[in-house]
């Protein structure tokens, strides 16, 4: 599967449009996270493990757009995006979407 940010593929042409595709996942925050969190927030600098939560829920979102697309007979997705939001005070969603097509 190629996945790409563009509206097109360089070399490629597109054969079929075949719709919107999408994944998310929800994560929530843990205790230990939190509390380490909080602390690191009195001296500065990256949450490490909000960092990696963040992350792995990217790799999830997008693995299940991947999904998306496969199951309805594309082989590349164009115009591939991230979005994030809260969902609630200790959750948050990553959306990976885009436009399954099939390439020649």
């Amino acid at each position: 599967m190629i996945v790409v940010t563009t509206e097109q593929i360089s070399g490629k042409s597109i054969a079929e449009v075949k719709g919107f595709v999408q994944g998310s996942t929800v994560q929530s925050k843990h205790v230990g996270r939190d509390i380490g969190a909080g602390l690191k927030t009195l001296v500065g600098g990256e949450i490490k493990g909000y960092s990696d939560m963040m992350v792995e829920a990217r790799k999830v979102a997008f693995k299940r757009m991947e999904k998306e697309a496969e199951n309805i007979g594309a082989n590349a997705i164009v115009g591939m995006r991230y979005q994030t939001s809260q969902v609630m005070s200790a959750a948050s969603e990553v959306i990976a979407y885009g436009t399954a097509v099939r390439i020649d």
